[in-house]
């Protein structure tokens, strides 16, 4: 009788695959969609804003350059600059706007400082609000303080007349605003806004513990202003800073309302030769000095920034 035996096992019977435990195959990999590239689209629309640019800025600045160079003689020379630059009132309203600027901006720094300070680390009703004040202040225009402080320090103001009330003399002693000081009061007033906010924004990202573990230590206020707090705010009043400066050089309207005739700037120069004198030349010239002493001041300003890390 032939008896039906089970076959060994062997390594290759050991081994079971279920239907679920069966290796799938890996799935292949979908095919990149790939986009046609579209060359020169990128520089397509860098062309508006630089016709924008080139028409709003470049072409007048283009102009006034070129004006410079011809005089009401006729003809292309460099007899405009010749004139202006040996002249005593170019003289006088270089060395005014050189001083000038660099005191309303130093002042501006100090105030801000001091300014942004209180409101940033000490604690009192309305802080919110004073913050957001500063925000509108900046939009008011530069004339419109010089006219408050007017109405306050001017010859008929209020302090020369509660002055002449009290003391019955038939003028006040305040006449500053039509000095060189009044001029720097009216932008020291009005610039240290524009201080104050990269200050105040610079404030708001201290890590206010590094203060706290100063002051539970035992170090006082101005150890703490020194070593914590300025080293944190020294970009933003390099920032600060720098464009106040800008500004001052280039200030109109702050000079003109003061009625200080003894000031002459060089924008009130650009003014007065191209409007009273009608010396367009002349105007013109002044116009570029003064905006090569801005732009030298703001490339200044960059290198050292840049050198700094701010």
């Amino acid at each position: 009788m032939a008896t039906d035996r089970a076959a060994p096992a062997g390594p290759a019977s050991a081994v079971r695959l279920s239907p679920d435990t069966s290796p799938s195959p890996a799935p292949s990999p979908s095919p990149a969609v790939r986009r046609p590239r579209r060359r020169g689209v990128p520089h397509l629309w860098a062309l508006p804003p630089l016709a924008l640019l080139t028409f709003a800025f470049l072409y007048p600045l283009a102009l006034v350059v070129r004006q410079s160079f011809r005089p009401d003689t006729g003809g292309t020379s460099l007899r405009p600059y010749a004139d202006v630059l040996a002249s005593e009132a170019f003289r006088q309203a270089l060395w005014t706007t050189v001083w000038l600027a660099p005191a309303a901006t130093a002042g501006c720094l100090v105030l801000g400082f001091l300014l942004a300070l209180v409101i940033a680390f000490v604690p009192f009703p309305g802080a919110r609000t004073v913050s957001r004040f500063i925000d509108v202040f900046l939009s008011f225009p530069s004339f419109l303080i010089t006219l408050a402080l007017l109405f306050v320090y001017g010859s008929v103001g209020m302090a020369n007349g509660a002055w002449t009330a009290a003391t019955g003399a038939a003028e006040g002693p305040f006449r500053f605003l039509t000095t060189p000081w009044g001029v720097l009061l009216a932008e020291i007033t009005y610039f240290t806004p524009f201080v104050m906010r990269p200050l105040l924004a610079a404030f708001s990202q201290l890590d206010t513990a590094q203060v706290e573990a100063a002051g539970s230590l035992g170090a006082r206020a101005p150890r703490i202003v020194r070593r914590i707090i300025l080293p944190e705010a020294l970009p933003a009043l390099a920032a600060g800073g720098s464009l106040v400066l800008v500004l001052c050089l280039n200030e109109f309207g702050i000079v003109l309302f003061t009625g200080a005739k003894g000031v002459t700037t060089l924008p009130m120069l650009v003014y007065g030769k191209a409007i009273l004198e009608s010396d367009y030349p002349g105007a013109c010239v002044v116009a570029v000095v003064n905006v090569l002493l801005s732009v030298g001041l703001y490339g200044l300003y960059r290198v050292v920034s840049r050198r700094a890390g701010a």
